[in-house]
C-alpha cells in the first residue's frame, strides 16, 4: 500500500513539472505568434499548473482515451518550433487524434501536417488592430472588457480604445469604475492590474491605455479627439435598439460600426455567432448579437434540425435574475417584475424562441416559448421540449450533440457534459453558448427533451467577442480542423 501511493504522488508531481514546463511555451506561443492553445476547447493561456491539469482531466468525460500533460506537452514544444502564424490549435485534440490514428507516424511529421495552414507564417498579422469602443459598463460592459484585455495579445487584434460611460455623480467615479472591473461578485477578481490616471480620465488595465469618457448621448463625442479611428462601437446599454437609436453613434467622427448586445428591431440583422453569421457584409454598419438565450438555444437547434428535423416545439428558460428587476417589491412597468427578484420565482415573456427564426428562418412559427426568473445571480437553463421528424434515442441524441461539440463547426458554441452531478455555479465563466446537460436528455421516439446550461453574462459577452473579431478580420483558423 505505501508503494502504491509513493506511485501514485510521484506520477503527481511529475504531472506538477510538465505542467509548469508548459507555462512559459504557452506563453511565448500567444506572445511571439498569436496563437491560443487551448485543450478540448478549455483555455490554457494565463492558467496555473493545476488548471492545466484539470482541463486535461476534463477530456476523459468526452473520449475514451484519458489524456495527460504527458501526450500534449512535447505537441506543444514542436508547435514553438515551427514559426507558426496566428491560429487557435487544440493542443488537447492533436494528443488524442496522434494517439488514435496517428501511431506509427513520426510525431513532427503528425504535428507539422495538421497544422500546415499556419506553419511558416509567423508575422503574417503584422496590422494596427480594430479599435474598439464600449458604449456602457454595466455587467455585459465589464466582461466585455476583460475578454478583450485577456485577448490583447500583441496588439494586432481588437484593441480596447475607450470605454463610455453617464457621470455617476460621484466625485471618485473613476474609481469606483475601476474597482467595479477588478471585483466582481460573480466572476471573482480581474486577472491583472489596473492603473487609474485621474488627470486624463483613463484607465491602464494590462498596459492597455483606455479612454474613460463621459457622455449622455451617443452622438455627442469626437472620438478622433483621442485617435481613434473607424472604431466598432459595443453598446451594452440597451437604450436604444432600433436603426434610428443606434445610428445615433455612426454620426460621431470615428466611428464605423455599431455592435448591439440585445435583440435588434426591425430590419438590423440579429448574429448568432456560428449560425448565421455568414449573413453579415461590408455594407452592414448596425448588427445586433441577439440575446444571451437565442445564442445559447440556436447552436444546438440547428445541430438538431439539420440531424433529425425539428416539426415543433417550446423552449422554457429559467433565468437568473438580472437589474431590470427589483430587488425587494417595488413598482415595475412589466408584468410581474416589480416583485422581489431575491425572494421569488417570477413568470415572464422571452422573445428567444421567436428570435431564433432570424438566425434560423426554417424553424419559423415552430417554436414557443416563455421565461422564469429564478433568485440566482448569473447562469441559466433552456429546457428544449422538441417534436421531431425522426425517431432516435437517448444514446444516439447524445452522441450526434457530443460528435458536435467536439468535431464540428459549431464546436465553439455547443459544450457537452455527462456528469450527474453538475448544478448551475458549475458553469460560471462557461465560454461556450449552451453546455448540453447528457443526463438529463429525455427521449421517447420522436419527442425529446434537452437541458441546456448557459453562463447568461460570460458565455454571451463570448459571443459577442466572436463577431467583433469576425468584423474585424481577425478570426484565426482553427486547428484540428473539424471531421
Amino acid at each position: 500500500m505505501k508503494q502504491q501511493q509513493n506511485d501514485h504522488f510521484r506520477q503527481w508531481k511529475n504531472r506538477e513539472a510538465i505542467a509548469e514546463s508548459m507555462i512559459p511555451l504557452i506563453g511565448k506561443l500567444y506572445r511571439e505568434n498569436h496563437v491560443i492553445t487551448s485543450v478540448y476547447s478549455r483555455p490554457v493561456i494565463n492558467r496555473s499548473v493545476i488548471d492545466i491539469i484539470k482541463a486535461h482531466r476534463f477530456v476523459r468525460q468526452l473520449e475514451k482515451e484519458e489524456l495527460s500533460v504527458e501526450d500534449s506537452y512535447p505537441i506543444l514544444k514542436l508547435l514553438t518550433e515551427l514559426d507558426l502564424g496566428p491560429a487557435r490549435i487544440d493542443i488537447g485534440k492533436l494528443a488524442i487524434k496522434y494517439k488514435t490514428q496517428g501511431q506509427g507516424q513520426d510525431l513532427e511529421a503528425f504535428v507539422r501536417n495538421e497544422v500546415a495552414d499556419v506553419v511558416g507564417k509567423k508575422g503574417s498579422d503584422e496590422e494596427q488592430g480594430q479599435d474598439v469602443v464600449l458604449y456602457g459598463f454595466g455587467r455585459i460592459g465589464r466582461l466585455m472588457a476583460r475578454i478583450l484585455i485577456e485577448r490583447a495579445g500583441g496588439g494586432e487584434g481588437l484593441n480596447l480604445r475607450a470605454i463610455v460611460v453617464r457621470k455617476g455623480g460621484a466625485k471618485n467615479d473613476l474609481l469606483k469604475r475601476a474597482s467595479l472591473l477588478r471585483r466582481d461578485s460573480i466572476h471573482g477578481s480581474f486577472a491583472g492590474t489596473i492603473t487609474i490616471d485621474e488627470e486624463n480620465t483613463a484607465l491602464i488595465i494590462n498596459g492597455n491605455y483606455v479612454q474613460v469618457i463621459y457622455s449622455n448621448s451617443p452622438d455627442a463625442i469626437d472620438y478622433s479627439e483621442y485617435g481613434i479611428q473607424n472604431a466598432i462601437v459595443v453598446d451594452n446599454t440597451g437604450m436604444w435598439r432600433d436603426e434610428a437609436g443606434l445610428g445615433m453613434h455612426l454620426k460621431c467622427p470615428g466611428v464605423g460600426r455599431v455592435l448591439l448586445t440585445a435583440p435588434g428591431k426591425g430590419e438590423i440583422k440579429n448574429i448568432v455567432y456560428g449560425v448565421n453569421h455568414h449573413l453579415v457584409n461590408d455594407d452592414d454598419k448596425i448588427l445586433s448579437a441577439a440575446s444571451c438565450t437565442t445564442n445559447a438555444i440556436t447552436p444546438v437547434l440547428k445541430a438538431i434540425n439539420d440531424k433529425f428535423g425539428i416539426k415543433n416545439g417550446h423552449v422554457e428558460t429559467v433565468h437568473s435574475y438580472t437589474n431590470d428587476q427589483n430587488l425587494i417589491d417595488n413598482y415595475h412597468k412589466g408584468d410581474r417584475r416589480g416583485r422581489s427578484a431575491a425572494l421569488n420565482m417570477v413568470i415572464t415573456e422571452t422573445g428567444a424562441a421567436k428570435a431564433v427564426a432570424k438566425a434560423l428562418p426554417e424553424l419559423k412559427g415552430k417554436l414557443t416559448g416563455n421565461a422564469i426568473r429564478v433568485p440566482t445571480p448569473n447562469v441559466s437553463l433552456a429546457i428544449l421540449n422538441l417534436n421531431l421528424a425522426e425517431n432516435t434515442s437517448v444514446d444516439g441524441l447524445n452522441d450526434y450533440l457530443r460528435h458536435i461539440s467536439l468535431h464540428s463547426d459549431l464546436r465553439r458554441q455547443i459544450d457537452f457534459v455527462n456528469s450527474p452531478e453538475v448544478v448551475s455555479s458549475d458553469f460560471v465563466g462557461s465560454r461556450y453558448a449552451g453546455i448540453v446537460d447528457a443526463e438529463a436528455t429525455i427521449v421517447d421516439e420522436d419527442r425529446c427533451v434537452l437541458y441546456v446550461w448557459y453562463d447568461n453574462e460570460f458565455g454571451y459577452s463570448c459571443q459577442v467577442n466572436r463577431v467583433l473579431q469576425m468584423l474585424a478580420g481577425v478570426n484565426q483558423p482553427v486547428l484540428p480542423k473539424s471531421e
